[in-house]
């Protein structure tokens, strides 16, 4: 679907961009791919890797900034909007700053999208807007909230709106295998409670849910990948079988367990044979048949969550995925 078609990546700079772009150029035939993001010198490195493909532009700006937004869509088919602040701590000693970002952001985008005519657009989210307990998952709930109205907000244009919902992505800066991977020399390897549990992703993965999603969407739709789970001592055990562990606590803002889709979004979850898609509650577009599909309704007051999870990731499964990994762990 992406053949002879513009398509933009907000923060195409990121994780996601850096996975999403190379995949897509690979599969597909768009006439131009471009990459909004506002940090110049992430521009100028990701642009060495393609300075030989006419078909990727780089743009400046912040989503943030209506106009600047605007004028970056000007031709554009498709959208994927990953900018945002990420880090827990940031968001929570930042509050105004992840706000203006996340949420004000999100309401530039869909605007921009309608009036520019847009065709589709896939908002990354996460699980930490599934029941929130820190401001960076408050944001991205309404965040994900706006994009699913966004499709009656659109009125009698034919921009459509929906949403991708994943966990903890492997590998990627931040996370917690390059980090370990960093100080595994240590004789102690810092854990914050022995019964954390996270999902597991790669972004290959990532990236073929948001493929998937926009050829499958009607509009406000928030699809969550079936993936599994593991604990974060046997993450530890398996880059660093020799270190002690200690117990540091639970940062601010942080999960136990990670939760993607929640008992209240049981009422409008649908499963499939690789996926989750929580319907919209509104217009009663829960029970059109055009989003539901082939779906099966899931029981009411199911939980999808990182520790409920019937899929685990075992330590010889991720010994080998980090070993084929290597070189990008930590880089993207």
């Amino acid at each position: 679907m992406f053949d002879n078609s513009s398509i933009l990546v907000t923060g195409g700079t990121g994780s996601f961009g850096y996975t999403f772009i190379p995949m897509l150029l690979n599969k597909y035939a768009p006439d131009k791919v471009i990459i909004f993001s506002r940090d110049e010198m992430k521009q100028w490195e990701m642009a060495k890797k393609f300075q030989n493909d006419q078909r990727v532009r780089f743009f400046i700006g912040d989503v943030r900034d209506r106009g600047r937004i605007y004028r970056a869509l000007d031709g554009v088919d498709y959208v994927v909007h990953a900018a945002a602040t990420k880090i827990v701590p940031t968001a929570e000693y930042n509050p105004f700053e992840c706000i203006k970002t996340n949420v004000n952001g999100a309401m530039n985008v869909i605007d921009a999208c309608i009036d520019k005519g847009v065709k589709k657009v896939v908002a990354l989210s996460t699980d930490k807007a599934s029941s929130p307990i820190n401001l960076y998952g408050a944001t991205k709930l309404t965040s994900d909230k706006l994009f699913v109205a966004g499709n009656s907000y659109a009125g009698s244009h034919n921009t459509r709106f929906s949403v991708v919902r994943y966990g903890n992505v492997m590998g990627s800066r931040g996370s917690v295998i390059p980090f370990f991977m960093s100080i595994r020399g240590d004789r102690k390897l810092p854990i914050t409670d022995p019964r954390m549990t996270r999902f597991m992703i790669s972004l290959e993965q990532g990236v073929e849910l948001v493929w998937h999603t926009f050829r499958d969407m009607e509009g406000g739709e928030i699809y969550v990948k079936k993936i599994p789970s593991m604990k974060v001592t046997d993450i530890a055990k398996t880059i660093a079988p020799d270190a002690e562990h200690k117990i540091v606590g639970i940062r601010p803002g942080e999960k136990l367990h990670e939760q993607m889709i929640s008992t209240e979004d049981s009422f409008y979850t649908y499963e499939y044979s690789e996926y989750y898609k929580i319907l919209p509650a509104i217009h009663n577009w829960d029970k059109d048949i055009n989003r539901i599909k082939l779906g099966e309704k899931v029981p009411e007051g199911f939980i999808y969550s990182s520790d409920n999870n019937s899929n685990w990731m075992t330590e010889e499964e991720l010994g080998s995925w980090i070993d084929l990994n290597k070189k990008k762990i930590g880089s993207i």
